[in-house]
């Protein structure tokens, strides 16, 4: 045996999940025996054979997955002017959900929907999809190369009790740790200190998967490896659709999922928290489930400007979950409060300004 390691320099990684989608394709290969993904140094290093293993076969299995080398940034750039107008629509795409979300105000729940809006929710969970299909889309493949007989009614029912078992998982999860927070919150201003300290994680989640700031790809929710590598061990030996949906809620790898979460257990409310991750998990399985399709005719350039206005829509949210944990704590400077004193000293500004310049005439 003729040991040898490589150490990589990797593009792309955005959370945890992004590791383990990359240690889960190398470990599979011939004659690797170890390898280690950090996304926070943008590195993968693999101990491996190099009789049985070659480092141009690990480097395909990493690209395969949609990922690039730093010495590959070249080809990233080829084309700024079209990636700058594609990311130039999602911005606009992106407002315009924003200002129709805020404009939306579903009966289930209260203020803080008025203001977020399934269409927000949805579209996060939407634009989360395409970051997703490398971590979760190998399980849609494992349970729909299982069904017997494959039929199309069959693959279809598959991928239906897949969307329930993932949609549940999500809503159940996201209405657990809105009850959570309503146990921890006693007071409108308790609850709105709580709200406040959420709004600042998920502001900051979202400017991590902008990845403006390499000191914030530190900053994550991590889960013993132990667990982490339990659940994906289930999820890969598992056949059932249904059964492979519920666990995908304990993946906290993907960045958004964890900024959802938290957003849920800062609204303080059971039914919130389990409406948020409802439609945040609806919106996810759009590309999931449609990922042979999209995997050919999407680049890895535009993958990774969903993610960014993906990362620009869930700062928004954390802005409005700003204001409103401002107007529980009654500390005045919330939106509404901030622009009625605006209203208020305005005219009489005006009137006064008036005056002066009669009594000069």
């Amino acid at each position: 045996m003729a040991a040898k390691s490589t150490h990589l320099k990797v593009k792309g990684m955005h959370c945890t999940g992004c590791e383990e989608t990359i240690e889960n394709a190398v470990a599979h290969l011939p004659g690797v025996q170890k390898v280690n993904a950090d996304h926070v140094r943008q590195t993968v290093d693999v101990e491996f054979d190099s009789e049985l293993a070659g480092e141009g076969g690990i480097r395909r299995a990493i690209e395969e997955k949609g990922y690039e080398f730093e010495s590959a940034s070249t080809r990233s750039s080829s084309h700024p002017v079209r990636n700058g107008l594609i990311f130039l629509f999602f911005l606009l795409m992106v407002g315009g959900v924003t200002f129709w979300g805020k404009s939306m105000i579903p009966g289930l729940v209260g203020e803080m929907s008025a203001q977020l809006g399934y269409a927000m929710l949805f579209s996060i969970g939407f634009f989360t999809g395409f970051h997703c299909i490398g971590m979760c889309g190998g399980f849609v493949v494992g349970y729909a190369t299982a069904v017997e007989p494959r039929t199309a009614g069959t693959t279809a029912m598959a991928h239906l009790m897949y969307a329930t078992g993932k949609t549940a998982s999500y809503t159940v999860i996201g209405g657990s740790l809105g009850l959570l927070g309503s146990i921890m919150t006693f007071t409108p201003y308790m609850r709105g200190t709580v709200t406040l300290s959420a709004c600042l994680f998920v502001i900051i989640y979202g400017l991590k998967l902008l990845d403006l700031y390499p000191v914030l790809r530190s900053f994550t929710l991590r889960l013993p490896r132990f667990v982490v590598r339990g659940v994906s061990n289930e999820l890969r030996h598992r056949r059932s659709p249904l059964a492979i949906g519920l666990l995908n809620g304990l993946m906290l790898g993907c960045g958004p999922l964890q900024a959802m979460y938290i957003m849920a257990a800062g609204t303080g409310s059971p039914q919130e928290g389990a409406t948020m991750l409802f439609f945040f998990g609806l919106g996810t399985l759009v590309p999931l489930l449609s990922f042979g399709l999209i995997s050919s005719a999407v680049s890895r350039d535009i993958i990774n400007l969903l993610v960014r206005a993906s990362a620009i829509l869930v700062i928004a949210m954390g802005l409005m979950m700003a204001d409103r944990g401002l107007k529980l704590t009654g500390s005045g400077y919330d939106f509404n409060s901030l622009s009625s004193r605006w209203r208020q000293v305005t005219p009489a500004d005006n009137h006064l300004e008036s005056n002066d310049i009669a009594r000069q005439r």
